[in-house]
Formats: structure tokens, C-alpha cells, sequence
């Protein structure tokens, strides 16, 4: 028996699949020392996104999420999960105290010492996340008390008061993706090229970590016509381009005016050399069918960007708009779990479909290795650890 085998840590989210961004690498670190976990969510995630038709229809959606939360879960090494039937998308339209009272059972029935959910804002706002946080918080501090929902009292649930309450804190910092993947390629002896699996992976996970602030790149997606000059041989190197389909030249062209042509297609990034080595472009990158890219920028481009070797102005300035992760009360190292929560990730592969080793161990690790949060119950100084 492990000195943490009576430690009980209880996480209540809206959706499967929160789990892993909020607290994947906690759970699995303290599970693996001992501390017995709990997972619940509010919802079966039936208003998510479809992102494998191969997974689930809507009508299966909901199965197919749950069993994906106790996959996921599994994986974490997380004992003891639920899926609640709330409603994806409606739970603001529920009285909050219904859902307050169902929290206060499951915190009285599991006596964690530790309560994880949402911050007040949701993350980057979303509602249910937002009454999550709601109740969890109102559910902690009224869970201790006899005279709230005294008919739980009189069916054996002992009033329990968690220890600490903290919530998931997602601080936004500067780090670019886009330099994480230069660093990552120009390592590499070959030229990479990515399947249509990495490619619709890595859209997903890097439009996700810019929402939670993981990264702050600005990406897109850009379409050029057939004979387009996606890049100029000699200009500034601003950005890195994934070719997502069609075929685009690359061009090098000598002094005298003389080419040479090679040809990349889907899941080839162009221009990480530029970026590596902080030159101008070494080559043209022409559209030879039309073409998309999923394009890292390291801020918005601006609509009155030069071209050519005296180009300007091919990105506005970055606005200030970080949240340091100084405002965080606790911040956990997760870095050894990082392998267990992208396993995690894909086992929601209706929403994520990635897999555990798609991408460099280096990459997530500098994305995902720590966890924060922000202790509410009771307030306290800043922490490496929970126990």
C-alpha cells in the first residue's frame, strides 16, 4: 500500500473529454502514486463535433463518447467514472440548484480530498463549462454542511467538506507551435511527410491549443489558385506552411536565372529552413494545382503585406493579450505522464482523432508538461505539488 492510498481526488466537467485537457497528467501522476480518482461528467457530449464519420452518427454520438470517457479514463488510471445524461449544451437552462444538489451527492458519497473543475470563465467560455465551475464551487461548500439537502443526510451521506478546491487555470503565454515544429523538422535526415491522419491531427490539436492558450500562434487555413506564389525566393521568412492538397513547385533559382524544380504534395511543410535559420526564403513555392495550407503565422497577417526581398509588414504587431502563469496558485509537473494523457486524447477520437505517438515526444512535452491551476478552497500560496 502506497502513503497516498487513502487520498481521494474527484474532477467534475462538462463533457467527456475535458478530463484530459483540464487535469489529464494530474490524474494520471497521482493515480499512479496511489491517490484514488474519480471522474464525472455532466454530460454525454452529444452536441460535440463529428470529426470521424467512421466513429459515430449523431444518433450514436453519446454512446460513443461515453465509452470513449471510460477508455480515456482507463488510460489515465483513473478507477471510478461517470456519465451523467444532463445534456450537452443545456445546462444553463437546468436550475442551478438541481445540478448543485447532484454534486453534493457525489462529493458526500466518493469524501475526496481534492475537488478539480473548470475556472469561472469556462476556459475560453463555454456554458457549460461555465455552470460547471458554478456548481462544483457551490457544491463544495455546501456538501459540509447538515442543513443542505438533509433527505441525502437521512439516506447516509455524512456531510464532507473537500480539503481544496481548484480550478483548471489555462494561462496564455507566447510560445509558438510554429517554432516547436521548425525545431522538430529541421532535425529530421529526410523530408517529412505526413499522412492525411497527421494532417487532419495536427489541424485539430493546433486549433486547440490556441484556443487554450498552449500556443499563441495564428493559424489558418489559405487556398492559392494554380500559379500562385505562395512564397518568394529571397523575401523574409514570416511563416510555415503545411500543404494540405494539391501540389505546389518548389523553385530554386541561381544567379543566371537557371531552376530547379521538385515537386511536394499533401502533409509536406515548406519554409521551415528560412524560419530554422532566421535567412531570407531559399527558394520560390509556386502553386502548380490550386492549393491549400494550413499556415503558422506568429501574429495576424495584415492586409498590406509587401512581396519580394524587401517585403514588409507580413504580420501586424502582437497585442498584449497574455495571461501569465503567475496568476496560478499551483502548478504541476506532468511532463513523465505527458505519453498517458496524449493516449488519453485519443481515445476521444470522435473529437480528436489523434494518435498517442503522432507527434514528436519533445513537441507535447513542452505543450502539455505542466498543468495549472488556481486553489479556491482555501486560498493558498503557490504550489509544485498537491500532496
Amino acid at each position: 500500500m502506497t502513503a497516498n492510498s487513502n487520498i481521494r481526488l474527484l474532477g467534475l466537467f462538462a463533457h467527456p473529454d475535458d478530463e484530459v485537457f483540464c487535469i489529464g497528467g494530474t490524474l494520471a501522476k497521482y493515480a499512479a502514486s496511489g491517490v484514488e480518482t474519480m471522474v464525472v461528467s455532466f454530460t454525454r457530449g452529444e452536441a460535440g463535433q463529428i470529426r470521424d464519420a467512421s466513429i459515430a452518427t449523431r444518433r450514436t454520438l453519446a454512446a460513443t463518447r461515453e465509452q470513449e470517457l471510460h477508455r480515456s479514463c482507463n488510460q489515465l488510471g483513473v478507477q471510478h467514472v461517470r456519465c451523467l445524461d444532463y445534456g450537452d449544451g443545456r445546462l444553463k437552462d437546468i436550475p442551478q440548484q438541481q445540478l448543485v444538489r447532484h454534486a453534493t451527492q457525489i462529493i458526500r458519497e466518493f469524501q475526496p480530498d481534492v475537488v478539480f473543475t473548470f475556472d469561472d470563465t469556462g476556459a475560453y467560455g463555454h456554458p457549460d463549462h461555465v455552470v460547471i465551475s458554478r456548481v462544483t464551487t457551490s457544491a463544495c461548500r455546501q456538501s459540509g454542511d447538515p442543513a443542505a439537502f438533509p433527505d441525502q443526510i437521512a439516506l447516509g451521506l455524512l456531510p464532507h467538506t473537500p480539503a481544496r478546491l481548484y480550478h483548471s487555470y489555462f494561462p496564455r503565454n507566447d510560445r509558438l507551435l510554429l517554432h516547436l515544429l521548425v525545431k522538430w523538422l529541421t532535425r529530421l535526415d529526410t523530408k517529412f511527410r505526413g499522412s492525411a491522419d497527421f494532417i487532419h491531427g495536427l489541424l485539430l490539436f493546433a486549433d486547440e491549443s490556441t484556443m487554450l492558450g498552449y500556443a499563441a500562434d495564428h493559424i489558418r487555413v489559405a487556398w492559392y489558385p494554380s500559379g500562385f506564389y505562395i512564397i518568394e525566393q529571397g523575401e523574409p521568412a514570416t511563416s510555415l506552411y503545411l500543404i494540405l492538397s494539391g501540389n505546389a513547385d518548389i523553385v530554386v533559382e541561381d544567379r543566371t536565372g537557371s531552376q530547379h524544380v521538385d515537386t511536394h504534395g499533401p502533409g509536406v511543410f515548406i519554409g521551415e529552413e528560412g524560419l530554422a535559420f532566421g535567412k531570407p526564403r531559399n527558394a520560390h513555392v509556386i502553386a502548380a494545382t490550386n492549393v491549400t495550407c494550413l499556415v503558422f503565422s506568429p501574429a495576424e497577417p495584415t492586409h498590406f503585406a509587401g512581396r519580394g526581398e524587401q517585403a514588409q509588414y507580413a504580420t501586424g504587431e502582437k497585442l498584449d493579450t497574455l495571461i501569465p502563469a503567475g496568476q496560478a496558485s499551483t502548478c504541476i509537473d506532468v511532463r513523465d505522464y505527458v505519453p498517458k494523457k496524449m493516449a488519453a486524447m485519443a481515445e476521444h477520437r470522435s473529437q480528436d482523432p489523434v494518435t498517442a505517438d503522432m507527434f514528436p515526444i519533445e513537441l507535447v512535452e513542452e505543450m502539455l508538461g505542466y498543468e495549472y491551476f488556481v486553489q479556491i478552497q482555501p486560498a493558498m500560496r503557490m504550489q509544485t505539488e498537491l500532496l
